[in-house]
């Protein structure tokens, strides 16, 4: 069964930074283009960024260039790194690999 890991959430100060890795078993990343998804409370699961398998990246508009996604085909993870976060980025961050769905990181940006 694969099996999706997320970790890196917690809380952090507006202006502060984290970094959120998911590791994934019993699929091979190298095959899928990867992404990170978030789901705001009273709001839809939106998508936050995506890489393809040819290392291409795109993010959504409200990213800004604060966040990038990278990924390590030999490990099998794909990492976010999160800069200059704002309260309104405060949401349950999940990764996404072709069906499947990791159990989500909690990130809450606050003073």
């Amino acid at each position: 069964q694969v099996q999706l890991v997320e970790s890196g959430g917690g809380l952090v100060q507006p202006g502060g930074s984290l970094r959120l890795s998911c590791v994934a078993s019993r699929i091979d990343n190298s095959e899928y283009n990867l992404h990170w998804y978030r789901r705001i409370p009273g709001r839809q699961r939106e998508l936050v960024a995506t890489i393809t398998t040819d290392g291409t990246t795109k993010y959504a508009d409200f990213v800004e260039g604060r966040f990038t996604i990278s990924r390590d085909d030999a490990q099998n993870t794909v990492d976010l790194q999160m800069n200059k976060l704002r309260a309104e980025d405060s949401a349950v961050y999940y990764c996404h690999i072709f069906i499947h769905w990791g159990q989500g990181t909690q990130v809450t940006v606050s003073s």
